[in-house]
């Protein structure tokens, strides 16, 4: 008697803790979910139990046919059968075949979500009493509501929903009564009994389920009829989670996951990722790049593009395309690129020299010079004489940024430019202040951000929280800003690039409310920029090629795209409802986007 206690005792103290089960029943071990900022499903990597539905979006007749096959007593029993147990036995010594299983649904609900594939007793004992705990804890229809979710079928689909995709591309409420039956014929061997490997063997199965269902009285013995003779049509599709809608962005956040977590946790999988992206706008973003480099690269003599978008008030990022075709090419030009910014540079110079005293009405001198070897140019060789700052900034002008850049003092202005957020190497060159030295465009991006945040500064960033499949937190942000400007040289040079923009190189990027940036474009016009934002999002956009090979478009390409994104996701929108990507699809968030 002390014996079978103490191992009754011993099973007890080694069961997985259930105490969290309305919420690790809806999260596999081994599975990574990433979900936008409202919520939205962006991606599922692993065994994942992808669409979820409620037991009301899943037909009574396919409910009914899986129950009529894995488990036909299953509103009798709680949670272990042991008629069917017997019958299961019976069954197989008689066909001399493994034909019927005895687990109940409740059983392989606990297998599924606490437990592994393993053949022995202990796991069987395990199983057993998981669903017993399963039982007390939860109702029949929620226990069969997160099998249906959960149910493995076969070609990476989890769940009834998925499964009526991959096979059928059908939603639930579309399916009728033999493409249920073949779906509640998977569970026992989905690799055997699919229909897209095996079809014969699969509509042998079908209708073995359709008799069944037949002795259960869910159908009647016509229906049964009617439906054998009916073909498998099947129509196979990839399960939507299972398609990544933000694959740089993806990838840009499992590099940084290492950082956050243990190997152990990662290993062990079951994580839920709350993102910062806006899915709506992300794919709006997406469709963009490909559009431009589609319509505009062709005649131009580019192949590439790139984008990402932040929230200038917390860092968060909001959109990220790191380029047109990820399948091609997994390189991430927003966050591992290195290109030089062109004239993008030339508003840390005009800032570092707001920020040491100097009026936007100053004037300097707009002609040709040299100084120590080295002769900046205009753009088409044109000269204004004596021009004021804000003027050359709008109209471009490369040699007044020069003169500028050697009035304010080099370190003074590359000191700036790392504290609005330039990361990579700056040197002590003439050339710098014309964007000679090489910056990601998230960094660039981040930059102008910090203008348009009126002087903070804040980290990007693209994960708000990580939780386990227990719902524990692992991780969260902690949004930190530092202010690095001013807020008076931030807004004088908000209206300064605001100028760019109304009468400007960067007139495409208009969208009918004050918009503030700069164009940018490098020697020979390898790449084309446009760094632009209003008070809740900063956008960068760049186009060009991979090898550096030049193009023969110019930046303004780059702002009409930004200015496209923008109208579009804003049409129709006062300036005071403006809260684009910046909020979740919330009251706020629906304003724009």
């Amino acid at each position: 008697m002390s014996l079978v206690l103490g191992g009754w005792v011993a099973l007890e103290l080694n069961l997985p803790d259930t105490t969290h089960m309305e919420i690790e029943t809806q999260v596999r071990a081994g599975t990574t979910t990433l979900k936008s900022a409202d919520g939205s499903i962006l991606f599922q990597d692993g065994p994942a139990s992808r669409k979820t539905v409620s037991i009301n979006q899943i037909p009574r007749q396919l409910q009914q046919a899986f129950i009529a096959t894995e488990d036909r007593r299953f509103f009798d029993h709680d949670g272990i059968d042991g008629q069917g147990i017997l019958r299961a036995m019976v069954t197989n010594v008689l066909s001399g075949e493994l034909a019927e299983g005895g687990s109940t649904i409740t059983q392989q609900l606990a297998r599924m979500t606490y437990l592994n594939q393993e053949r022995s007793i202990l796991r069987k004992l395990k199983e057993a009493r998981l669903s017993q705990k399963i039982e007390d804890k939860l109702s029949k229809t929620q226990i069969l509501e997160r099998y249906l979710n959960q149910v493995y079928l076969g070609s990476g689909a989890y769940g009834v929903a998925d499964a009526a995709w991959v096979y059928f591309g059908k939603s639930l409420n579309q399916l009728n009564l033999q493409e249920s039956a073949t779906l509640a014929g998977l569970p026992a061997a989905p690799s055997l009994y699919s229909p897209l490997s095996n079809p014969k063997v699969a509509k042998e199965r079908r209708n073995l389920v359709l008799e069944r269902m037949v002795r259960a009285e869910a159908i009647t013995p016509e229906m049964a009829a009617k439906a054998k003779k009916s073909p498998i049509a099947l129509n196979p599709k990839v399960p939507p989670n299972a398609q990544d809608q933000s694959p740089y962005f993806t990838a840009y956040l499992q590099q940084q996951l290492p950082e956050l977590l243990s190997d152990e946790v990662l290993k062990q999988g079951g994580l839920e990722i709350e993102t910062t992206l806006n899915l709506k706008w992300q794919k709006m973003a997406a469709s963009t790049i490909k559009d431009v480099v589609y319509h505009d690269g062709y005649a131009q003599r580019f192949d590439q593009a790139a984008l990402v978008s932040l929230d200038p008030r917390n860092g968060e990022i909001k959109t990220m395309v790191g380029g047109n075709e990820f399948e091609k090419s997994q390189f991430n030009r927003v966050t591992q690129a290195r290109r030089q910014p062109g004239s993008t540079f030339k508003a840390f110079v005009y800032t570092a020299a707001i920020a040491s005293g100097f009026s936007p009405h100053d004037g300097f001198q707009d002609a040709p010079f040299i100084v120590d070897g080295y002769q900046p140019n205009n753009y088409g060789h044109t000269y204004k004489g004596w021009i004021s700052m804000h003027q050359a900034l709008t109209k471009s002008a490369n040699i007044p940024a020069v003169r500028v850049f050697m009035a304010v003092g080099f370190e003074p202005t590359i000191k700036l430019a790392r504290e609005l957020g330039i990361q990579s190497p700056l040197k002590p060159y003439y050339s710098t202040a014309l964007g000679a030295n090489e910056v990601s465009l998230l960094e660039l991006t981040r930059a102008y951000g910090t203008l348009a945040a009126q002087g903070y500064r804040n980290q990007p960033y693209g994960i708000r929280s990580i939780r386990n499949r227990q719902g524990k937190v692992l991780f969260q942000n902690k949004t930190t800003k530092q202010r690095v400007l001013d807020s008076s040289s931030s807004a004088i040079m908000t209206w300064m690039l605001q100028q760019v923009v109304t009468s400007g190189t960067g007139k495409p990027a208009r969208i009918g409310r004050p918009v503030a940036g700069k164009t940018g474009t490098s020697e020979h016009n390898r790449d084309l920029w446009f760094i632009g934002y209003v008070p809740q999002l900063v956008t960068g956009v760049w186009l060009g090629n991979d090898d550096n090979y030049p193009t023969t478009g110019t930046s303004t390409t780059a702002a009409a795209t930004w200015g496209e994104i923008y109208e579009t996701g804003c049409q129709g929108y006062s300036l005071s409802t403006l809260s684009l990507l910046a909020e979740t699809d919330g009251p706020e968030g629906k304003h724009c986007g």
